[in-house]
């Protein structure tokens, strides 16, 4: 972690070990929560190691799994981390999680106490919005084939630990087309 915030450059060495002073090591297991639905974010999270999915239910009251996220960074329930509102979204652990998390209160306090903090924490905000963005876009604009490419190629490593229903359903397809998606990719 402290060669991820190192990499920021906003930060000095002892802004650093103050940040890593605040945080909290946990490990969950497969199948564990960060977050459920109606509860308000009161964290977020660094991965350490481990993938988490991010999913809602939809009217007719099904799993859509909207997001992974992997090794390296930045999981929390955002919109209720900000609003102090309810959640309508779900965090799932999909494999064992080891994660470094960080209260909202420290990180308000650390918002108070320095400008570099302001200007790490809006880039952090930043890079994550950018993910999003490339997220919607790949989704309304590729096909589902050029979508499970792009796992492929930036993520290859997990799409095995990654259970097919939730990854038909991030990619917003049938878990039939995947099959035939991963048989045309694979000749």
């Amino acid at each position: 972690m402290r060669n991820y915030l190192k990499s920021f450059k906003t930060l000095s060495n002892s802004e650093i070990d103050l940040f890593v002073s605040k945080v909290t090591f946990k490990k969950l297991d497969k199948g564990d929560y960060l977050i459920k639905k109606d509860a308000i974010c009161k964290e977020v999270a660094f991965v350490v190691s481990g993938i988490f999915r991010s999913f809602y239910y939809s009217s007719l009251d099904e799993e859509v799994t909207y997001c992974f996220t992997f090794s390296n960074s930045f999981a929390s329930a955002y919109s209720s981390f900000l609003s102090q509102a309810k959640t309508a979204e779900n965090i799932q652990a999909i494999t064992d999680v080891e994660l470094f998390t960080i209260s909202r209160d420290e990180i308000l306090n650390l918002e108070k106490s320095s400008t570099n903090w302001l200007k790490f924490f809006k880039l952090i905000a930043e890079q994550e919005y950018i993910k999003m963005e490339k997220r919607i876009f790949i989704l309304q604009k590729e096909s589902a084939e050029k979508r499970y490419e792009d796992l492929l190629t930036n993520q290859p490593q997990y799409l095995q630990l990654i259970p097919l229903n939730y990854l038909s359903s991030y990619l917003g397809i049938t878990q039939r087309h995947l099959s035939r998606i991963r048989k045309s990719i694979s000749n």
